[in-house]
Formats: C-alpha cells, structure tokens, sequence
C-alpha cells in the first residue's frame, strides 16, 4: 500500500523574503558552480544554502556544509522566515515549460509519503543510483532533519480518479508562484479539506509509485529511518522519519514528458563515419546518412519510434548516420541477467553492446557525458569536445513502468523527466 499524509510543510513567509522566485533553487545535481554563485547572490535566504551549500576554508568534521545548512535553517525557522503551516496539507505543485518548442503543464502534489525498503511494498526505483550522492544526502539529513528536496513519484491514475479531487483547489484561489532561471512557471496551492485529503488517502493505497527522480534521497530517507531507529528515537510506525517528502504526478498526466538522454565520448582513438560503420556491420543496418546534419539524424530516430534506432556522429570527419539493430536476439547474450524489456532499451543496446562489445576493444574505454538538447550535441561535435556523439531514444512511462514492476533498475541516465522540481516549494 502506498501510504501518503498531508503535512504541515515548511514554507517561506513572502512579506519577510520577498519574491518566491527569488529564494526557490533547482536540486543539487543539475547545479554547476555558476548557478550556485548566482542563486547565492540572489537571495540571504534562497534555498541553494541548504541544498548545496558553500565550501569554506577549513572545513572539518564539525564546521562544514552540513553543519551551516543545519544553522541555516535553524536561524529561519527562529526568524519566521520560514513558517510551519498549522494545520495538516497536501500540496499541489503545478509547473508550466516549454520544451523542444512546445508548451506544456504538468500537475502533482507534494505529500508525505511512508519509507519502505525497495523490494519489500508498493514502491519501485527505476534507475540504479551511485554511492557518492548517497553519502552526500545522507550527511544533509542527518545534519538537518529536514526533506530539504523533494523525492518525484509516479503513479497509475488513467482515470483521472486523483486529478478530479485536486482540481477544484486549483479554482478557490490564487497560488504561490515562482518563476525560475530557466523560465519555467511554478505554482503551489495549500489544501487542507480534511475530506480531500482522506480521498487521496484512500485512492493511492492501492496504487504502486515509480521513482521518477530522487532515488538518491529516497535511499537516503530509508538509511536515515534505519539509523533513527537504532538509536531508539523512532517512537512508533507513525512518528517522522518514517515518511519523506515525496512529489506525486499521475502517470497520464499530459505534462509528463521525458527527455532524451545522448551521449558524448571522450577518450576514443579518432573515427570516422567510414570506420565505425565497418564496426557497427556485423549487428546494426545503416538506414540512413545525413552527411553532416545532425537533426536530420534526430528526426528519422523520431519517425521511426523504435528504440533499436541510434544516431552516430563522427567528430573526425563531422558526419552523421543513423544506424538500427538487425536482430535483438544478440542483446540476450549480452544482457542474459536482463528481461526482454529492459534488453530493448536504446541506452541498453548502446552500452551493452555497442559500447562494450564493439566500440571499446577497437578504440579504447571511453569516458561519458550527458545531455538532452540537440543543440549541446551539435555544439559538444562543433567544439571537438568528444571523439563520438550518439543520439538515443528516449524511454517511455511504458517502459518506466514494466522495468520498475519487473523488479529490474535501468540503465543509468536512461530517463529525464523534466523540468526538475524546486526546492523551496515547501519543506518537510
């Protein structure tokens, strides 16, 4: 079952911080030094200085980023910057972007939502996670207390059932807004009708979740709750740590898009368009090349719908071709362990194969960056900044969903949901 509660969220009182847009960051991963400078100088009180705080000279295991976030917060609280709501609230959180050239709006609410280890309820990861942010979540909850960002939850709602309850919120009242450095507009709305969230209450127990974003901070709260309890200071199955502060958007909604995730390679020999055909043949058709355009590339990957699709481009001798898996049976000797779903993915045929079977043993182990535009691909090829660009399909919420209900985590960046949800909405 999955067990959600309204709250009393943290939130920041505008008369004393001024615009919210001013003081509401994005999650620490997608956040370079730049950014960070930026929202610090934007704001004594946005939410960059607890969700990534500053590196100061002479840190050590006492006086660190953890410790100032912690005090951060502590003097917000102490300052009615930041003020717990007083009665219980689910939150709906609505976000209106652009992408690719088209507009669109995505609906959720914030709730608290209960822990439990994956594998053992209703809740399933996606996506493998890494040990480095881990630690660093872990040492911020642990110096804090707080859900500082939230966790990003799917869930089955092709009825609609959710959505119709939250609704009629969205009319009673103006919302909270908060526009942010990328433009993207975002609205909170506070319902506290007892009756609405006991609905919701009732129609998510039955319904799985699917991490979306955030598996990071959801290990993070599971470890946090397990060290909580072995210090004795989880009272009973209802007290705090037993729940995180979780983002929860139906799984039909119409603004739930999911980028592409394309890869740039460093560290290979030089090769050209010629030669890695030659080393692509034995498994890939080559259906069709764009000479140096690579948005034609892009566009047949998009006609044709498949994962099975890729599109290579040669930074040697700026070509573009797109190439398509002749038989997915060869994917079941490179990925045995894996079930069919997972083995069709475009990121799973790309890495397992392409990249470990073929590309590696001729022209070295490459190194992997990540983006999702066309044009920081065109512009990474332009710069030499790599030696091979690849164009992926991106995963679909079917395939969000089989993966995840199989048991299964997949391929690391093999989705973007975007936009990314702020901090500084509420906190928990």
């Amino acid at each position: 079952m999955a067990d959600i509660r309204g709250f009393r969220g943290f939130r920041y009182d505008l008369g004393q911080v001024g615009s919210l847009s001013d003081v509401v960051a994005p999650p620490y991963d997608v956040i370079d030094p730049a950014l960070q400078k930026q929202l610090y100088d934007q704001s004594p009180y946005n939410a960059i200085r607890v969700e990534l705080t500053k590196d100061e000279p002479g840190d050590d295991d006492l006086n660190n980023r953890y410790t100032r976030a912690a005090g951060t917060l502590r003097d917000w609280v102490a300052s009615n910057a930041l003020r717990q709501d007083t009665a219980r609230a689910v939150y709906i959180y609505e976000q209106t972007f652009t992408a690719e050239g088209q507009e669109y709006t995505r609906r959720g609410f914030f709730a608290r939502v209960r822990l439990e280890p994956f594998g053992q309820g209703k809740i399933y990861p996606h996506e493998q996670t890494m040990s480095g942010p881990k630690a660093d979540r872990l040492k911020l909850y642990q110096a804090t207390g707080f859900n500082v960002s939230p966790v990003f939850g799917l869930y089955p709602d092709r009825d609609g059932e959710v959505a119709r309850v939250l609704e009629p919120f969205t009319l009673k009242g103006p919302p909270v807004v908060a526009k942010d450095h990328l433009g993207v507009t975002n609205k909170l709305w506070v319902v506290t009708d007892t009756h609405a969230i006991s609905t919701l209450t009732g129609l998510m127990g039955p319904k799985p979740v699917y991490i979306a974003d955030g598996h990071h901070r959801y290990e993070t709260g599971v470890k946090y709750l397990e060290e909580r309890k072995a210090a004795g200071e989880v009272a009973d199955d209802e007290a705090a740590p037993n729940f995180t502060l979780m983002m929860l958007v139906g799984m039909t909604d119409p603004g739930l898009i999911i980028l592409p995730t394309h890869r740039l390679f460093s560290g290979l020999t030089a090769v050209t368009s010629t030669e890695l055909e030659a080393l692509l043949g034995g498994h890939f058709d080559v259906v069709e090349r764009t000479g140096t355009d690579a948005k034609a590339a892009w566009d047949h990957i998009q006609m044709d719908g498949s994962q099975a699709a890729l599109g290579f481009g040669t930074v040697a001798d700026g070509k573009w071709f797109v190439a398509k898996l002749r038989d997915p049976r060869v994917m079941t000797e490179a990925a045995p362990e894996q079930s069919d779903e997972w083995r069709g993915l475009g990121v799973s045929i790309l890495h397992k194969l392409v990249v470990d079977r073929l590309v590696a043993p001729k022209l070295g182990t490459p190194s992997v960056k990540y983006v999702h535009l066309l044009k920081e691909v065109t512009d990474a090829v332009a710069a030499k900044e790599c030696q091979l660009a690849v164009l992926v399909p991106p995963a679909t919420m079917e395939h969000v969903e089989q993966i995840a209900g199989n048991g299964e985590k997949m391929p690391a960046k093999s989705t973007y949901f975007y936009p990314k949800l702020l901090t500084g909405m509420v906190y928990n």
